[in-house]
């Protein structure tokens, strides 16, 4: 099943499910995280009404307001090539335990949704990822069980400030503000059934293809991620768990390997275009941002 949440003409949310092409309302509930956690998505998949023209909502995150996200680094070509990219070789505990940053649920936006130049930066990168949505509670969850904690699968871009991020970062601290002021997903949920476990992913920016991976080239698998993040806490209904990037799937590795020139950092009037196979895809244009607003009056320290 693929299921989504978009907002109608009047501003209200509402869940759907997509049979083809063709939009179905669930009648009773806003709430996909509401279904989820209760265990009702086959019940309401039973009492959808009549189809909608998907062209007169605006589609929503599926999870607009997830408890939190998780975004773990788990392809291991994105980890090598985007190491070197800043100087770096993978350490070695990279291999023994996956790791992972906790993002900003408030800054999640839809498939389509426009996303502003973070204030500050010139260095704008996309992340092709693919995200576990959580819908069963778990704490020190097993490897062997985690599949019964997921309720789905969506497409997910991280966008990356990349010369905020390596600022931060030489504090030792984060990724921060180099990541939290937005993430996109959808356009749609899919149950675990209906997974691709050899997923195919894209993506293109301006109509130019430029990164091209596999879900099952992943080092660390859902499941593994997963256990990691119940580890001495809980996962709750409605957590994402991302991937990370997918090999080739971020500018910083394209001009890693073929130059800046090649593969220049995203402007404003970009467009991106991201898709995996069964999961849809997210078509974003990139829009100017605000100028930063300062922390101390000029010429203090």
């Amino acid at each position: 099943m693929r299921w989504s949440t978009y907002r109608t003409t009047d501003g209200d949310e509402q869940v759907g499910l997509w049979r083809g092409d063709r939009l179905h309302p669930v009648p009773g509930t806003s709430s996909l995280l509401e279904l989820i956690a209760r265990e009702r998505l086959a019940t309401a998949a039973e009492q959808v009404g009549e189809p909608i023209d998907p062209s007169t909502v605006v589609l929503l995150p599926p999870i607009p307001r997830p408890p939190s996200i998780r975004d773990f680094m788990a392809f291991e070509e994105h980890v090598v090539t985007a190491s070197a990219a800043i100087g770096l070789t993978v350490d070695p505990l990279w291999y023994q335990q996956p790791c992972f940053y906790f993002t900003n649920p408030a800054s999640l936006r839809g498939p389509h949704d426009e996303i502003p130049v973070p204030p500050g930066s010139a260095a704008l990168d996309y992340e092709l990822e693919i995200a576990a949505v959580i819908g069963r509670e778990g704490r020190d969850v097993a490897p062997a069980d985690a599949a019964d904690h997921i309720a789905g699968y969506l497409l997910f871009c991280d966008w990356s400030a990349r010369d905020l991020q390596g600022t931060e970062m030489k504090l030792n601290l984060g990724p921060a503000k180099g990541k939290d002021f937005a993430s996109s997903c959808g356009p749609w949920m899919v149950t675990p059934d209906e997974l691709v476990p050899t997923a195919a992913m894209a993506a293109s920016v301006n109509g130019r293809p430029c990164s091209a991976g596999r879900l099952d080239a992943l080092y660390w698998s859902f499941a593994q991620m997963i256990a990691y993040a119940s580890r001495g806490t809980r996962v709750v209904p409605g957590d994402l768990i991302g991937s990370g990037t997918v090999g080739t799937g971020c500018l910083l590795e394209l001009s890693r390997v073929h130059g800046g020139d090649a593969y220049p950092w995203l402007q404003p009037g970009d467009r991106v275009h991201l898709e995996a196979e069964g999961l849809g895809a997210i078509d974003a244009g990139i829009v100017p941002g605000p100028a930063p607003v300062p922390l101390r009056p000029e010429g203090t320290s």
